[in-house]
């Protein structure tokens, strides 16, 4: 398993009794007993293994698909399989200093909007408007290159000429042994399905695609190809995973602010990613009170599913580690320094607002501190430019130590100010967070492909073409608001968010621009101009401030393939997608 299973699920012993771990303990009463037996094991625990693979089916003949489907339900992991474990492989791992004591093999399965209009009658009652469109259809919305006729270009799956992709099975293992031997039984089942005597039968599929993805090695454990640890800032989900009130999904680790897992981590009502529960409340007047409506996806059996986007994101990882060399250069510093102002983290994980000068692993590496900090508002300098590691917690609404523009500001952009706070006013801030945290995913991506020998301080080309990147799969309740609203009005939006830069303008201009990792251009056609502008601040070697507009000629994060889905629960499996 991936150090992911410590960042992003932290979890009680295994069973109840004494206690010897140092989780605080907050019983919750009030809040949803999650029905974790039907909710697929993905969606709120997390698989976090080493090996996972995507493997893509179309649905030729559906009747046939229902029997085979039905013959596969046993072996899809439920939430309360994915998280008992989860609890146990970390608490061997705590009490042995090693991993490998316990291991498992999951299976998740999702099913695109023509996939379901194949199995059921009424999926034209999903109230989703892009989750029915399909992800090919909201590419060219999405600023994703696309041909003069909007269809999107160089897609390996999902794609107009790659095949169907009705059904995604996911498929994740501690051993890649054991992930090959899982990927090969379900593959000899599509091609030589049998009955319960043993007769033949066709599966009623085809396989369009399947694709590996794995953590990388040592010492990228845990990291994208880039060279940033990936997946730290997860929201925490409220609601519990059994009668008792002291059973959380979430556990309560900081003693100040009971509404939060981990310090940082601010807990969701689990609407936002799981139907059938109560969801965010758009119009609170602070995150304390947000608990909204039950949120539906138009359909009773929906509940306890969720809607899964996939992108799959070829990442050229020689060109945007020669654009931080190169920017080093003429800026007199350190390339890690600028990926670190694009990104806001340093490739520990440790965040610029806390130490904007220089990297802290043992920041980076705690999950009580590594996330334990907001942008608005201000701590004053300290001597020199910013000051580092700032305890209690920095904030940084001026954009110096983490620019606006940065990767995980521009995602989520905490209690900045945004356009959903109303405008001027003492409630503006309280009312941009409340807004905010109506558009997050449950992130559960993995890269694939070798690592590449290039680092920032040593661009290097790959001799021949090679393909890496990283295989995005995010839930959430709404792909409109959550997923779309993210891309298109946040990462994509270089005018975002001119509330939270007003007032902090170098030379006249509002240091905003693209999100320079994700962020796509508005020139998408063949032969757009892909150019992204973003100002960026730092010290260089010589401790001078310094804050420049830099200019991306060219994407280095390329859409490569996707599709939107739909993950059911257990019970709508069983009782309506193959009957």
């Amino acid at each position: 398993m991936t150090q992911q299973i410590i960042r992003e699920a932290p979890a009680p012993e295994p069973l109840e009794g004494q206690q010897t771990n140092a989780f605080f303990y907050v019983p919750a009463p009030n809040e949803p007993i999650l029905n974790v037996n039907n909710i697929q094991g993905n969606i709120l625990g997390g698989f976090n293994k080493d090996y996972q693979a995507l493997l893509f089916l179309e649905i030729e003949n559906p009747n046939a698909f229902k029997h085979w489907l039905k013959s596969q339900i046993n072996f899809i992991a439920t939430a309360s399989e994915v998280i008992a474990f989860n609890r146990l492989f970390k608490s061997a791992r705590q009490r042995r200093g090693r991993e490998g004591t316990v291991k498992a093999t999951w299976v998740n399965v999702a099913f695109s909007f023509e996939g379901l209009k194949k199995l059921t009658n009424d999926a034209d009652s999903f109230t989703d408007k892009s989750f029915k469109a399909g992800l090919v259809a909201r590419a060219a919305d999405l600023k994703d290159p696309v041909d003069k006729d909007g269809k999107p270009i160089g897609w390996v799956v999902g794609g107009p000429d790659n095949g169907k992709v009705d059904v995604v099975f996911i498929i994740a293992s501690d051993e890649r042994a054991d992930l090959l031997a899982e990927i090969s039984r379900i593959l000899e089942s599509i091609v030589a399905f049998t009955d319960g005597k043993g007769n033949a039968k066709s599966s009623g599929a085809r396989i369009t695609f399947l694709e590996e993805g794995a953590n990388l090695p040592a010492p990228l454990s845990g990291h994208e190809h880039f060279g940033n640890l990936d997946g730290i800032s997860q929201p925490g989900i409220r609601g519990r995973v059994a009668d008792n009130p002291k059973d959380l999904l979430t556990p309560r680790q900081n003693r100040e602010n009971k509404n939060q897992g981990k310090p940082g981590q601010d807990l969701l009502w689990p609407g936002e990613f799981v139907f059938g529960y109560e969801g965010q409340k758009d119009d609170a007047e602070t995150l304390e009170h947000s608990k909204g409506e039950v949120v539906s996806a138009g359909l009773h059996w929906a509940n306890d599913g969720s809607y899964l986007v996939f992108r799959r994101l070829r990442q050229d990882v020689y060109k945007f580690h020669k654009f931080l060399n190169d920017i080093a250069v003429d800026l007199d510093t350190d390339p890690r320094k600028v990926s670190a102002k694009l990104i806001g983290r340093w490739p520990s994980g440790a965040p610029t607002v806390r130490t904007p000068e220089e990297d802290a692993p043992s920041l980076g590496n705690d999950d009580n501190a590594n996330n334990d900090f907001e942008f608005n508002g201000d701590d004053p300098p300290d001597g020199k430019f910013f000051k580092n590691d700032v305890v209690p917690p920095s904030k940084d609404a001026t954009g110096l130590r983490c620019p606006f523009i940065a990767h995980t500001r521009k995602t989520y952009p905490r209690n900045d100010k945004t356009p959903g706070g109303g405008g001027p006013g003492p409630e503006e801030i309280d009312r941009s967070e409340v807004t905010t945290q109506t558009h997050r995913l449950l992130r559960r991506g993995i890269p694939y492909g070798p690592v590449s020998p290039s680092t920032p301080n040593n661009p290097l080309q790959d001799a021949n073409f090679v393909d890496r990147g990283l295989h995005f799969l995010a839930y959430q309740t709404s792909i409109v608001e959550q997923f779309e609203f993210v891309t298109k009005f946040w990462a994509n939006n270089p005018n975002f968010s001119e509330e939270a830069a007003k007032g902090h303008e170098f030379e006249g201009k509002l240091t905003l621009g693209h999100d320079p990792i994700i962020g796509q251009s508005e020139n998408n056609k063949p032969n757009g101009d892909r150019t992204r502008k973003f100002f960026i601040h730092l010290e260089d070697d010589q401790n001078q401030p310094q804050t420049k507009e830099l200019t991306a000629p060219e994407d280095w994060v390329i859409p490569t393939g996707g599709g939107y889905f739909f993950a059911p629960s257990i019970s709508a499996l069983k009782e309506v997608l193959t009957n």
